[in-house]
């Protein structure tokens, strides 16, 4: 801290002045920490968070407009380097759990002292500084090799298959999605971002010494030239990144990290398949935020409904479009008492593309390790991937305004709330 030249942002967030002030004039003695901005409700909070990117916010739960529990998830994916600190006089649990998964660092009880205010800040200020280094060192060419945009990238779209309920079929979607989408005319790359227990290796029968993992160790290099060497080819021709060897080794692959290979990848493949865990951790938002299509897949049974539910509750308050979400029903059959118009009228959204059951095609295709869209095309899962393949290409066609009518604006992306 020699000369203080890398001082500590903070940002102050209370919807009381007299807080606020109290809190600012505690520390502006600290040569090494410079209160930045104050805000006095959720909403101003994020808006200065993007403006001042500080280091360090201190952070009230109640509060009118946005409270703190959402401006926090809001701004752990806007400004993925903020260390947030949540500075409350609730005490309850479920508090502090809802803190720590909408991105919160720690939990201090209001008033604090000094000490150990003044130690929590050094203390994150430390960790924001070393995730900006590492999104500094993640260096997304100019200029890759070929021809168009960006020196010829592909404006390729990001697809990430996600269900918030565990054994929904989300790793089977993606790749045979991913086989039934590559063509001589179309390139398409599988991620496995699911960090700890991911199988796309095992149901493409693949092997590699690169994973993710590879990425983090040299993140530098990520570019064209870097990429080529770390991704597999299956015999498909679909491109594939594995996941993590061991589950914790996920504690290296950070957010920042995970969205901008997405973007990187994204000029270089006509499509970037995602698959993801049933969690929603930094590393998983991170993903959802900067997908094109997320396809949110249900089975037709009560708790994965319940947990489809509470999704799109919680996409609307991160503000997706609803166009981003395509629903996907798996493992369907007509003898099921819960109907795709039932679930399409619970939602108010609706089915894309249904996927029929048929345990014995979809598991002798896990077994073998070849995909059952090239094993057994005719076989009524391979039918659904198909029929999904086409309603992705609808969705991704270039749309025609009325003659008549002004264009209608296009959403707004996750990265410019207001």
């Amino acid at each position: 801290m020699a000369g203080y030249a890398e001082k500590i942002r903070v940002l102050i967030v209370d919807d009381i002045a007299e807080t606020r002030e109290n809190i600012r004039k505690l520390l502006q003695f600290e040569p090494d920490i410079d209160v930045v901005a104050m805000a006095r409700t959720g909403k101003e909070a994020l808006q200065l968070a993007r403006e001042t990117r500080p280091n360090v916010i201190l952070m009230d739960i109640n509060m009118p407009d946005m409270d703190g529990i959402q401006a926090t998830r809001l701004i752990s994916r806007d400004v993925p380097s903020a260390q947030i600190v949540m500075v409350s006089v609730q005490q309850d649990t479920d508090y502090l759990r809802q803190a720590m998964l909408a991105g919160a660092r720690d939990f201090l009880s209001k008033p604090p002292s000094a000490d150990e205010l003044i130690n929590a800040i050094r203390r994150l200020g430390e960790m924001s500084r070393t995730v900006e280094e590492k999104e500094k060192r993640i260096i997304v060419p100019e200029t890759p090799a070929g021809g168009g945009k960006r020196g010829g990238a592909v404006d390729g779209k990001i697809v990430v298959v996600f269900s918030p309920k565990g054994g929904a079929g989300c790793t089977t979607i993606a790749a045979n999605l991913a086989v039934a989408l590559q063509s001589d005319e179309v390139k398409v790359v599988v991620v496995d971002a699911n960090i700890q227990f991911g199988d796309v290796h095992v149901l493409l029968s693949l092997k590699s010494k690169y994973s993710l993992v590879s990425i983090v160790s040299q993140a530098e290099e990520i570019d064209e030239a870097f990429l080529q060497n770390v991704l597999t080819a299956h015999p498909s021709g679909v491109k594939v990144l594995l996941g993590p060897p061991t589950p914790e080794d996920a504690e290296l692959v950070l957010a920042p990290q995970l969205r901008k290979l997405l973007e990187e990848l994204r000029h270089q493949f006509n499509y970037v398949i995602v698959d993801t865990a049933s969690v929603l951790r930094e590393q998983e938002l991170s993903v959802l935020d900067v997908a094109d299509r997320i396809l949110l897949i249900a089975t037709p049974d009560i708790p994965t409904l319940a947990n489809v539910k509470k999704f799109f509750d919680l996409s609307e308050k991160l503000e997706y479009p609803k166009d981003k979400i395509m629903l996907v029903l798996n493992r369907m059959d007509r003898r099921w008492r819960i109907s795709p118009q039932s679930i399409e009228e619970r939602f108010k959204h609706p089915v894309k593309a249904q996927i029929a059951f048929d345990d014995r095609v979809v598991i002798e295709s896990i077994n073998s390790g070849v995909p059952f869209v090239s094993a057994n095309k005719n076989a009524p899962p391979a039918q659904g991937i198909f029929e999904l393949v086409q309603k992705l290409k609808e969705e991704f066609a270039p749309k025609e305004a009325p003659a008549d009518k002004k264009t209608p604006a296009r959403p707004r992306s996750l990265f410019d709330r207001r």
